[in-house]
């Protein structure tokens, strides 16, 4: 199986490119808030019966009381957001819409990619290849504030890499990271796909501690594999749980059929490698 970095394909980063603020299926919480109203119900007979003035309820009361708190429930699960929705909402405030210009390059050989602010100081965490070997590095923050942002550090190994903006945003959210997955785990990729900023794709962990080649005939090791849609823009992009946590730094997708576009496998480096490859944040 061959691999390819979505960005090293060379997403070309449009002058209309914007920067605007950004619904996934309704799982378990349903049940549980439908748990909950029957358990509500049941106590409130429990305690009529068990007062210091006994009262027997009618059928018709019991029912009334249960339909009642079933209906609460039901509302209540109406109103919880779908996972996504609350991992997209959690994470937006730190994302960050990379270009980096090679020198000499034209337009044309402009890429782009995604990142997320790591600390107070407004530091982004990033994958290597996204800047690499880049003549100059603009970021975009989630407030659409602008910044030329320098490399602080690096690690090729690990194709993991963390920049400094010279003028951070006035307001910053960094983002939240997440502890270690496992494979059947709600995922989410975040990024700007082919220039289209701010995209969420929601999938699975498929497996875990994953071994691929890239390209220059480096390997990189211990990756988690999952399923949601990653494409050129994503490279770089925060990997969330349902809590819009990060687990991981896109870094790649499968490429068998030499293609530059998604077929079905994505590949992210776990936080606590990232967090400690370039100097990020440890978890």
């Amino acid at each position: 199986m061959s691999v390819v970095d979505d960005d090293r394909i060379g997403t070309p980063a449009s002058a209309d490119d914007q920067y605007p603020p950004g619904k996934l299926r309704r799982t378990k919480p349903r049940l549980a808030w439908l748990g909950i109203g029957l358990a509500l119900a049941l106590g409130v007979i429990a305690v009529v019966r068990a007062g210091d003035r006994p009262s027997t309820l009618t059928p018709d009361q019991i029912s009334s009381t249960i339909s009642s708190e079933v209906d609460k429930g039901i509302t209540a699960a109406q109103n919880v957001p779908p996972p996504g929705e609350t991992a997209f909402r959690a994470i937006q405030p730190s994302m960050v819409y990379i270009t980096a210009k090679r020198a000499g390059a034209a337009t044309e050989g402009t890429t782009s990619g995604a990142g997320v602010v790591i600390n107070a100081s407004g530091q982004v965490l990033t994958a290597r290849h996204v800047v690499d070997g880049a003549d100059s590095i603009e970021v975009t923050f989630a407030d659409g504030s602008q910044s030329s942002a320098t490399i602080a550090s690096q690690q090729a190994s690990s194709d993991i890499a963390v920049l400094t903006p010279q003028q951070p945003p006035s307001v910053i959210v960094p983002a939240v990271m997440g502890g270690g997955v496992q494979i059947g785990d709600d995922v989410y990729a975040t990024g700007h796909p082919f220039g289209l900023v701010d995209s969420l794709s929601g999938g699975v962990v498929s497996g875990l501690n994953r071994t691929v080649p890239i390209s220059g005939g480096q390997t990189l090791n211990g990756l988690i594999q999952f399923d949601a849609a990653v494409n050129p823009g994503n490279s770089g992009g925060p990997l969330l749980n349902s809590a819009g946590q990060v687990v991981g730094i896109v870094t790649a997708l499968a490429n068998p059929a030499e293609q530059t576009f998604f077929v079905g496998i994505g590949f992210a480096i776990p936080i606590a490698t990232a967090g400690g490859a370039a100097g990020a944040p440890q978890q």
